[in-house]
């Protein structure tokens, strides 16, 4: 581990509690405690809580900061105009990019908190600040803001509980302010797992306090990035790098749904609306294997025909098999198509698969 890699303010807490850290875009993060599997199960069963503080915050504030994010993102703020709503989307360069996909959080009369991958927040604050007009003002949280994720059928329970007995939970892509115990906090009902949950913000110097409240309940499992990426795969939840990047378009990533086809003036719009009327080439799909484990960079096959390759890979503890995704060309993206993926010195039989390939959790129940 090199000495450069940043700790975020838990990184104590995870090294005591024994877990396995690894560098991931240049921070010192868990990516596991007891095993990937248990987490996941965990998670999926009951409640699990992650260390996200490496993801990037930053506030926008000022009378035209809602046209000016309008014209950086995709979708369309509109949509969050009532206070302590979010919502989903990406952000593009001029010929269609994706340079992140990030939630947008609607926090004051005037202002927006952004969420952006750890690994974009360098490249995400100087595109969003080279944006801004002089009159919009932009701080970046990062450093003092820490992120635990509080996921699973239980979380809510959970977290009602220490939030009090006054406390509601926020509707779905929803944010409100709340305590735990004593320590304010912002609640916000979103996640990267498809189980219900909250997304808890607080100062870095309450991280570890919030951390260990949480640990409290015995049925909550510390979880690391091996399980957040085995169930997120599992729902079809994208991965930037692995999944998009700046040579992959929103349509072409089959996220077309953050892209309203009403809204014009952001920037991409001209080149999106080029790959829509003319058609993708080619579209990101699921995959189901019956045997060995697919991981990103294995050829996908067709007819012994190097197709495409695997974006995101991994074994699916809830399933018991492999699954991935991979770019593939239009013609073959249709559920049900028969592919094959190189897994080492085999070839294995593949099907293109809809997303998400666990259709039953605790957001699905109840119709979320």
């Amino acid at each position: 581990m090199g000495g450069h890699a940043r700790r975020t303010p838990l990184y104590e807490e995870h090294v005591a509690l024994g877990a396995r850290m690894v560098d991931f875009a240049g921070w010192e993060m868990p990516v596991q405690y007891s095993g990937i599997i248990e987490e996941h199960m965990a998670v999926r069963s009951t409640a699990g809580i992650f260390d996200v503080s490496h993801m990037g915050e930053f506030r926008v504030f000022g009378f035209e900061a809602k046209a000016a994010l309008q014209h950086i993102f995709t979708n369309d703020l509109d949509r969050i105009d009532g206070l302590g709503t979010a919502l989903y989307t990406v952000m593009c360069d001029e010929d269609g990019g994706i340079i992140d996909d990030l939630i947008v959080y609607h926090t004051g009369e005037l202002e927006y908190l952004i969420v952006v991958n750890a690994a974009n927040r360098e490249t995400d604050w100087a595109w969003i600040t080279g944006h801004l007009p002089e009159t919009v003002e932009a701080v970046d949280e990062s450093d003092r803001t820490a992120l635990i994720a509080v996921q699973g059928p239980e979380a809510l329970r959970i977290v009602g509980e220490l939030a009090g007995g006054s406390w509601t939970p926020p509707a779905r892509f929803a944010v409100v302010e709340a305590a735990l115990g004593s320590i304010p906090v912002l609640l916000a009902r979103t996640g990267y797992t498809g189980e219900d949950g909250v997304e808890v913000f607080c100062h870095e110097s309450q991280a570890a306090t919030v951390w260990r409240l949480l640990l409290s309940f015995p049925e909550v499992v510390p979880c690391g990035l091996g399980a957040r990426d085995t169930l997120r795969l599992e729902m079809g939840y994208p991965l930037y790098g692995s999944d998009m990047d700046r040579e992959t378009d929103p349509i072409v990533a089959g996220l077309g749904w953050v892209v309203p086809k009403v809204k014009t003036g952001f920037i991409g719009a001209e080149a999106i609306a080029r790959v829509r009327e003319v058609g993708p080439t080619r579209k990101l799909v699921g995959i189901t294997v019956s045997e060995g484990v697919p991981r990103h960079g294995y050829p996908v096959l067709h007819g012994g025909v190097e197709v495409g390759k695997v974006a995101s890979g991994t074994f699916s503890p809830t399933l018991g098999h492999g699954i991935a995704t991979a770019y593939v060309p239009v013609g073959l993206a249709a559920p049900d198509t028969g592919l094959e993926i190189g897994i080492r010195r085999k070839v294995v039989p593949a099907v293109v698969t809809r997303p998400p390939f666990v259709k039953t959790t605790s957001l699905t129940a109840q119709g979320s």
